[in-house]
């Protein structure tokens, strides 16, 4: 018998993971949770869905799925959202997938209070929370973690990361995507929010969304960061995308817990391709990843470089899950994100099913999240050196 499963929140991000949840075979039974009834009629009525969804698992509002009888929900809603609602869910007795980032606020303070909360909630209730973070199940990121299990970097020396998504990106416009998040109902409830963030001096920055950016060079190296100093780019006069953010892009150089040090640039205005990557340097063998128009990724030694292709640093997914998800998603059975999305929803539903914690639990997201929100407190004060909090490694 197979797990049972709630998605909420079926936009235009949600509607991506939807058909492969209903379809891992490890899922019996799915719910349908969104605000907006359309979205939840459009897979409603799909005939995929017939054979394991059921008319009274349709739900118009948060406060309802809460008390039904799902095993797990999948919360994939606005970013501000994310960690009230996956608090909630945990104290209602349900696992958690939760969307990246764990939370995006201008306040840091308040986002690392909400790391903390969800911290204790999951040890507490024994509920299993993951955060969905694509970088992590990237074909790089498999790659570079089965080498460092082999122990071909040697010592871990330097690691660098970037997310390089400008506003005006044409593959994915961020101005469009704020504009869809906030003609919802939720949205039009956060720009009255926000105001008051606002009104008290607030400022976020691009290092409140940091998770592509950190997962590859923490996950890899199994390190984490202890300290930082930050620097900003001022965001452009007048723009409104900006508003409330003294910084548009951010670069911050942190001291890892190995030893080795490590860039991680979060930038929404520069004059590139989109780019979510990282590589990483050791004593004996170094990556260097590549991505779209920025070139093949290359294992690198002193004498030697190979170029490697996804498909050879993609680890295996499983046969009848990657079955299950072709039936769905044609030649394509991956999903977006560099093939990620089908091994994060495999990840997550087998680690409910068999009771374990997931890859990225709720310990490692905090990990990724305090990184990034020490960064940007630094980038405040001018580069200060910062300790970066840390919560320590999950329990079995």
């Amino acid at each position: 018998m197979g797990i049972s499963i709630g998605l909420v929140g079926l936009g235009a991000f949600g509607s991506e993971f939807a058909d492969l949840f209903r379809a891992h075979p490890g899922v019996d039974r799915v719910g349908l949770c969104d605000r907006e009834s359309e979205r939840i009629r459009f897979f409603a009525e799909k005939p995929s869905f017939q054979d394991k969804f059921r008319e009274e698992d349709a739900y118009s509002n948060f406060d309802e799925i809460l008390s039904s009888d799902f095993d797990a929900l999948a919360i994939i809603t606005q970013p501000w959202l994310h960690a009230e609602q996956a608090v909630r869910a945990m104290e209602a007795g349900k696992h958690v997938y939760s969307a990246v980032p764990v939370v995006m606020l201008p306040d840091g303070d308040e986002i690392l209070e909400w790391c903390d909360r969800i911290i204790e909630t999951s040890r507490r209730t024994g509920r299993r929370y993951m955060l969905g973070e694509t970088t992590y199940y990237r074909p790089e990121a498999m790659y570079c973690r089965r080498r460092a299990a082999e122990g071909a970097f040697g010592d871990f020396v330097y690691a660098e990361g970037e997310y390089f998504h400008d506003v005006d990106l044409p593959a994915c416009n961020l101005r469009d995507v704020q504009r869809w998040r906030t003609s919802s109902a939720s949205g039009r409830e956060w720009l009255e929010a926000l105001k008051s963030y606002h009104a008290r001096g607030a400022a976020g920055g691009p290092m409140h969304y940091p998770t592509h950016s950190i997962s590859g060079p923490v996950s890899v190296m199994g390190a984490r960061t202890v300290k930082v100093s930050a620097v900003g780019y001022a965001s452009p006069e007048g723009d409104d995308f900006f508003e409330g953010e003294p910084f548009a892009n951010e670069t911050a150089l942190f001291h890892m817990s190995n030893g080795a040090s490590a860039r991680i640039c979060e930038y929404r205005h520069v004059g590139a391709p989109g780019r979510e990557m990282f590589s990483i340097y050791g004593t004996k063998g170094c990556f260097a990843g590549g991505e779209h128009r920025w070139g093949k990724s290359r294992w690198l030694e002193k004498a030697s470089a190979v170029e490697l292709s996804p498909d050879e640093m993609r680890e295996p997914l499983d046969a009848q899950v990657y079955r299950a998800f072709q039936a769905v998603l044609g030649k394509d059975a991956l999903g977006g994100h560099g093939g990620s999305h089908a091994y994060l929803v495999h990840e997550f539903c087998d680690a409910v099913y068999h009771d374990r914690q997931p890859t990225v639990n709720a310990w490692e997201a905090a990990r990724y999240m305090a990184a990034g929100v020490t960064a940007h407190k630094s980038a405040m004060l001018g580069g200060a050196l910062m300790d970066v909090p840390d919560w320590g490694n999950a329990p079995d």
